[in-house]
Parts: structure tokens; sequence; C-alpha cells
């Protein structure tokens, strides 16, 4: 019943498909920890890789060895959705993306800054906007979008907790954390103005809480 009312939807990643499809392609690209195809109708020419055999998997691989499994500069675009914080070495990693990624072609990230563990025990690292910059420093990023403010961010955050939590032992409980979190994104315009430091010297345009970002980068 709370799903249906709403009260339970997920609020992360809510324009991840109108960010994607701008980008739909026919040609061939490689999909990075994901083989459930939630995104196969944008991309039909898909070869999905992770590191441990599931249902819809086609090459079983570490992604910190990519170019030991596929060609040089094989593919047109790599999709990497939710996947860079599990990675144990994420420098490494997306330099093995750049191997098989065409030159002139597409790196999609999305991942997560301020969101509580999950995936355990394989939930590595955050990161911040200028480190994702900094990751992807010999790319050019074509995109870079926050998922969602500082208040909505705050919001997701007591989402989880009743995704992910029981209160006082009783698991119907979890709909407080909801509603709260409903409360909460009655006030996301709330915050006028964010400071990257506690003397307010350094204003940050885009708040100083998300609980993630989308990146689209093109590889030089």
């Amino acid at each position: 019943m709370l799903s249906a009312l709403g009260i339970m939807s997920k609020t992360t990643r809510k324009n991840f498909d109108r960010y994607l499809e701008k980008y739909r392609s026919a040609e061939r690209v490689l999909d990075v920890g994901s083989g459930k195809g939630e995104y196969s109708a944008f991309f039909p020419n898909r070869t999905t890789v992770d590191i441990a055999p599931h249902e819809g998997v086609d090459v079983v691989a570490d992604v910190h060895e990519l170019s030991a499994h596929f060609k040089k500069e094989e593919f047109s675009v790599i999709l990497c959705i939710e996947a860079l914080e599990h990675f144990y070495h994420p420098h490494k990693a997306v330099e093995e993306m750049s191997q098989v990624l065409k030159r002139e072609g597409l790196l999609i990230i999305s991942t997560r800054f301020i969101f509580p563990l999950h995936e355990v025990p394989h939930d590595y690292f955050r990161f911040t906007e200028y480190g994702l910059k900094h990751l992807l420093r010999d790319f050019e990023i074509r995109e870079f979008h926050r998922d969602g403010n500082t208040i909505e961010t705050l919001a997701i955050l007591y989402e989880r907790i009743g995704y992910q939590c029981d209160t006082l032992y009783w698991k119907p409980l979890k709909i407080l954390w909801f509603l709260g979190a409903r409360i909460l994104f009655l006030f996301r315009r709330m915050l006028t103005k964010e400071y990257g430091d506690i003397g307010h010297t350094e204003s940050v345009a885009g708040g100083i809480m998300t609980s993630g970002y989308f990146v689209v980068a093109r590889k030089k």
C-alpha cells in the first residue's frame, strides 16, 4: 500500500533516463558492473561485464583488467552506472575503461556521494565533485549533474534508513522515515545560499550536499 501511494518510491536517479536518452546509440557499448538491462532500449548493441556471473552478464571480468578481455578502443560508449564506488581501485578502473574506449568516445558515469553503505562488503569509496573531476582529468566533461540538492539529500538518507533499517524492532515503523522524507522534500528550496566552509568565505553554487552525480565525459 505504501508503494502504491508513492510514499516508498525511490527519489535517487530520477532524471537518469532523460539524461541517457540523449546519448542513445546503436554502436558498440560496454556496460560495466550492470547486467540487468535497464538501459538496453537506449543501447541495443550493449555488452555487459561484471566481476561475478549472474543473469544478464555477457562477460565475467574484473574492471581493473578490461584490457585483457577486450580490444583497444573497441567501444564507442562505456556505461558505468552506480558502480564506481564499488571498485577497489577507481583510478585503475578509469584507466582500463579509457583503454577500451574509442577516441572521442563517451564515458557515462553515475556514482554516490552522500549515501549509506550498500552492496556490502564491496562498497569502497564516495566521490566529491572535485574528486570526480580529478579522476576524469584526462577526459573532457560534457555534462555534470548533481542527484538532488542539500535538503533532498537529507530526505534520501531518511528513505535509506527506512529501506535498510528496522526501527524499535518493528518493521512497520519504517513508515516514520518515509513520511519524514516526504516532509523534508516540502522544504527542498529552503536554503538560499550554501558555503564550503564554516566562515562563509567560499560559496558553493551547487550546494554542499548531494546524493550523487551523473557525468558524461568524452575521451580526448
